[in-house]
């Protein structure tokens, strides 16, 4: 499943996230949702540890001047991989 997060986590409830989200589930952090991915945030450990496979689009973190904020276990993608990542999910949950 793709999870798509493009509200501030602080504005979301991460905790039926963190509840939901599985191992071989994709996390795609999109406008507001990149605050999630900056290093040493509140929710960032948790969200490690649920090993899923993390992204966060590079055009809104570059918008929000965050590009060298960015935890190390998110990967950087661009809309092509965006694409990608929901023609690779049957489903997707909006965040």
């Amino acid at each position: 499943m793709l999870h798509t997060l493009m509200n501030s986590p602080f504005k979301s409830n991460m905790i039926l996230l963190f509840n939901i989200l599985k191992k071989s589930d994709d996390l795609l952090a999109l406008q507001d949702g990149v605050i999630i991915a900056v290093d040493k945030n509140y929710f960032l450990r948790d969200l490690l540890n649920s090993s899923a496979n993390l992204y966060v689009l590079k055009e809104d973190v570059t918008a929000r001047g965050l590009c060298k904020k960015i935890a190390t276990g998110f990967m950087m993608i661009d809309y092509h991989k965006f694409v990608f990542l929901t023609e690779k999910n049957q489903q997707q949950m909006n965040w």
